[in-house]
């Protein structure tokens, strides 16, 4: 039987470092690694705005 995760289509982008201080090589990132959230500035005003308790004067 062959090796399951042989057949996956994402890897991690290469690593700097070791344990704690493991991080992603900048170098190594391009425009295909993470994600482009535009709107996320939009989405968390919206969401402390519902999170924030009404006030009674």
């Amino acid at each position: 039987m062959s090796d399951p995760l042989d057949k996956a289509t994402a890897k991690a982008p290469a690593t700097l470092g070791e344990g704690c201080l493991s991080r992603y090589d900048p170098d190594a990132l391009s425009t295909e690694d993470g994600t482009e959230f535009p709107g996320a500035a939009e989405l968390w005003e919206q969401r402390q705005e519902k999170s924030e308790p009404d006030s009674k004067p």
